[in-house]
């Protein structure tokens, strides 16, 4: 798995640990990466934009004359929580849709049939044509979504534990559960891979 995560974009990687001195700076420095776990979560190009966009608009709002040192952690948990909301929109949306048809607006005019996001190969697959990274976010997509949560923010994005507990909102010892259930899990999927 090591040589995995080793071939995910070492740049990025490279950046996790600086602490930027500006909120744009630190906007600039995540911002590809919160787009990228965005879309693993929500497999639709235009939503994880959205999601993260929007995760930005309300860090600047809401907390910019925060310590930048809790930028972090505040962001990350903005962007989990922007993620949940369009998941659970999209579910109820399939639903009504699944039972209503596209229907129609209220001048009469027919209303688009709403489709899910396309099931096959994602996006980063295809941006990045190397297996192993093709692998590995197969194997995290395939993680629930918390134990999928922890190991992002901890692996991926290098906070520490109570940093990761502060943006998923629970407990440090339930995101070292959520972790270590993640490794076992990712170790198994990706055994070829050792």
């Amino acid at each position: 798995m090591n040589s995995a995560i080793g071939t995910l974009d070492a740049d990025l990687l490279s950046e996790v640990r600086e602490t930027p001195a500006t909120l744009d700076a630190f906007l600039a420095q995540v911002e590809r990466r919160a787009f990228r776990m965005a879309e693993l979560q929500l497999r639709h190009r235009e939503d994880a934009m959205d999601a993260v966009q929007d995760a930005m608009l309300r860090l600047v709002r809401h907390y910019r004359d925060k310590p930048a040192t809790e930028w972090a952690p505040l962001f990350w948990g903005i962007l989990r929580r922007r993620v949940v909301d369009l998941q659970r929109r999209r579910k109820v949306r399939s639903i009504v849709v699944g039972w209503l048809g596209g229907g129609h607006d209220g001048d009469g005019g027919e209303l688009p049939v709403w489709e899910p996001a396309d099931p096959g190969q994602d996006p980063l697959g295809r941006l990045h044509d190397v297996q192993s990274y093709a692998d590995l976010a197969a194997a995290v997509r395939q993680l629930p979504q918390r134990q999928r949560e922890a190991f992002m923010l901890r692996m991926l994005e290098g906070l520490d534990v109570a940093e990761t507990a502060r943006a998923m909102g629970c407990s440090e010892g339930s995101v070292k559960t959520h972790l270590s259930r993640a490794m076992h899990h990712l170790r198994d999927q990706l055994e070829d891979w050792r």
